[in-house]
C-alpha cells in the first residue's frame, strides 16, 4: 500500500469557536461535538482562541481515494505501530485516512511501515 508524507507540522487542538479557523490553508480537519471543537491544523496556524493544545504531530495518508468498505486498512497500520510503542492519532475523511505521529517517534514509524511493505511518497 503506499502512503504519502505530509512535510508539515501539525497541531491539535481544542477552540472556542471557528471564527479564527483560517479555512484557506491546504489541511484543517475540524470536529464538533456536543462537548468540544477539535480543530488538527498546520502548527503555524493555530487560533488565538485554543482552549488546550498538543504540539508536535506529523503526519502521513493514505494514498489514493480508499472504498468505504475497505476493512482493516488502519488496523494493520496501528497494530505495527502499536507493537512498537508509536500511538497514532487517525482523521478520516470521505476520501482517505490521515496518521498522526509524535514528531519525535514520526521517522522511526515510518522506517518500521516501510521495513513492513508499505512504499511513501
Amino acid at each position: 500500500m503506499e502512503l504519502k508524507k505530509l512535510d508539515m507540522d501539525f497541531t491539535v487542538c481544542k477552540i472556542q469557536n471557528i471564527n479564527s479557523v483560517d479555512f484557506s490553508k491546504e489541511f484543517v480537519f475540524l470536529s464538533k461535538t456536543d462537548e468540544e471543537i477539535s480543530l488538527v491544523c498546520e502548527s503555524g496556524f493555530v487560533p488565538e482562541n485554543a482552549i488546550a493544545i498538543e504540539a508536535g504531530w506529523n503526519a502521513f495518508k493514505i494514498a489514493g481515494m480508499l472504498e468505504f468498505g475497505a476493512v482493516g486498512v488502519i488496523a494493520k497500520i496501528a497494530e505495527i505501530l502499536s507493537d512498537a510503542d508509536i500511538s497514532i492519532f487517525v482523521v478520516s475523511t470521505y476520501n482517505t485516512d490521515y496518521v498522526f505521529i509524535k514528531s519525535y517517534d514520526y521517522w522511526k514509524g515510518i522506517d518500521l511501515l516501510a521495513s513492513c511493505g508499505y512504499t511513501f511518497r
